[in-house]
């Protein structure tokens, strides 16, 4: 080895979960032992997180990854001469061309788990504020245009088109317009607004000023998940150094257009991932959901012009401004364009983050990517979209992700998450929770959500039980359709969808005998 070697080392959540900051203590320790030169870069997560703590070393044929990786590893690496990339038990070879790694489509990713996140001159090297060149040198109908090119839509539940948002507010008529960023990422098996957060957040803050300036809106805030303590603290450093350096404030690199930003954290409510909700509660009120019309691009944050993008939404942004919107619509299939950055959680042996062209299957998901269950047992349910979304069968697994296919099958992509069960999950339980977490995060102003939920729960319960199940099927029916058709929102609206899902697909599991008298 010669000179000053580079070592990069995740600070990510997930990461820092499993050990990683013992791991560089680790590896800085060892490194003075031995009386080597090291510079230790902490990073966001490449998203293999069955590979965390991953531990990466610059060579002179690119990167080369170690993982996972214990404290107790570190002198076996030093030992087998990592620091220029040498063979060891943990070898994963050049990260880059990693089977796992290559077979993604990484646009909104590429740089999370490569630059140091609070570095803009790391930022800028990799590509960073390109798409904010372009954008301050375009007129707001431009940009807009080129975000409706690009066929990008909402990475949070319906799919709506983000430059037909943009559009509304930007010919909305109002001295004050503002942006604001939905990141209450609250459904189960999903973490990509975290780690963009914590691995790239000028790209989400840079997509931020670029909505801005589509819209003509100068002040933008940040919503962040209550559960989110170091995606908050990221972010607000994130926010302090972009200011610093001149891409936020009253002119946003002396373009003489004004832009800022403030993050705010969560109430710690699930229903404030709806966006009228999470109005209610930047304005310091009970997180409630709004009655629509109207809807927010015209009365939005304190009464104003409001965009609300997600996360994902906006982070793609930068990508589709630096490179145009043909350069991402040349991705994916039917009207679902680009990519969707895929979460694989649940019973799987290799769970993580991977960024992929809308139109790959289920299937290739679950076992080319996820390798099956990681308890080797048969998969037998998926649920994509959080806990409101559709159970899909193993029969349904070649089911593209794609927002037409999934609502051909009354099913939803909303956040891309995807959440493995093997064949010992009981639907009849799954249909059970989706109740009972309706009946925990309902808002309540809505009767249909407020009582419906606390009643199917209990419809449920009997049902299980074995009581009457001909008669409280009927009653479960019913209230099905009551939720679905008349909740204000889609906390309540859509809570029938893992219900139903789970009757339509496994229908066994609403007949087993009850546990007791099947003791008997």
């Amino acid at each position: 080895m010669s000179g000053r070697a580079r070592v990069f080392i995740p600070a990510d959540s997930a990461a820092l979960s499993v050990g990683a900051e013992r791991v560089a203590r680790a590896i800085r320790g060892e490194a003075e032992a031995r009386g080597v030169d090291i510079e230790i870069v902490r990073t966001g997560s490449r998203g293999l997180l069955w590979l965390e703590p991953m531990v990466e070393v610059e060579t002179a044929d690119g990167r080369v990854g170690y993982g996972p990786i214990a404290p107790g590893d570190v002198a076996s690496l030093f030992a087998a001469g990592f620091l220029d990339g040498g063979a060891h038990g943990r070898s994963l070879g050049r990260i880059e061309v990693h089977p796992l790694i290559a077979r993604q489509t990484r646009l909104t990713f590429a740089r999370v788990g490569v630059i140091d996140p609070l570095s803009l001159d790391d930022y800028r090297a990799h590509g960073g504020f390109a798409g904010l060149d372009k954008a301050l040198a375009m007129p707001p109908a431009a940009i807009v245009e080129a975000v409706l090119q690009s066929g990008l839509r909402g990475r949070g539940g319906a799919g709506f088109p983000t430059g037909i948002k943009w559009r509304a507010v930007l010919g909305a008529e109002a001295p004050q317009k503002y942006v604001v960023c939905n990141a209450d990422e609250g459904d189960s098996g999903t973490f990509a607004d975290r780690m963009v957060m914590e691995g790239d957040p000028f790209m989400l803050i840079e997509g931020m000023i670029i909505a801005g300036l589509a819209s003509g809106a100068t002040k933008g805030f940040i919503y962040i998940r209550s559960e989110y303590p170091h995606a908050f603290a990221t972010f607000e450093k994130a926010i302090a150094t972009a200011r610093a350096g001149g891409y936020l404030g009253a002119s946003v690199r002396g373009s003489g257009r004004a832009f800022d930003i403030e993050a705010r954290l969560g109430a710690g409510a699930y229903v404030c991932g709806e966006e009228t909700s999470l109005l209610e509660s930047l304005e310091g009120k009970r997180g409630v959901v709004r009655a629509k019309p109207p809807i927010p691009a015209f009365q939005g944050l304190f009464g104003k012009p409001t965009i609300v993008n997600n996360v994902l939404s906006l982070a793609a942004v930068p990508f589709i401004l630096a490179e145009g919107p043909a350069a991402y619509a040349r991705f994916g299939v039917g009207r679902s364009l680009g990519t969707l950055p895929v979460q694989l959680a649940g019973n799987v042996k290799r769970g993580g983050l991977y960024e992929l062209p809308f139109g790959v299957t289920l299937r290739e998901v679950i076992f080319d990517i996820g390798g099956g269950t990681r308890s080797g047992r048969p998969a037998r349910a998926v649920q994509v979209g959080g806990p409101l979304g559709a159970y899909f069968p193993e029969r349904l697994f070649d089911t593209p992700l794609d927002y037409e296919a999934f609502a051909a099958l009354k099913g939803l992509l909303g956040h891309g998450g995807i959440v493995v069960f093997d064949d010992t999950v009981d639907l009849a339980a799954q249909a059970r929770f989706a109740f009972e977490f309706c009946a925990k995060e309902s808002c309540g102003k809505c009767t249909p959500c407020r009582i419906g939920a606390v009643r199917g729960r209990e419809t449920m319960d009997r049902i299980i039980a074995g009581e009457n199940r001909a008669e409280n099927r009927a009653v479960l029916d019913d209230l099905l359709v009551l939720m679905t058709d008349a909740s204000l929102c889609a906390m309540g609206g859509l809570t029938p969808v893992p219900v139903t899902s789970a009757l339509t697909h496994f229908p066994e599991d609403f007949e087993r005998a009850p546990l007791a008298a099947a003791a008997e």
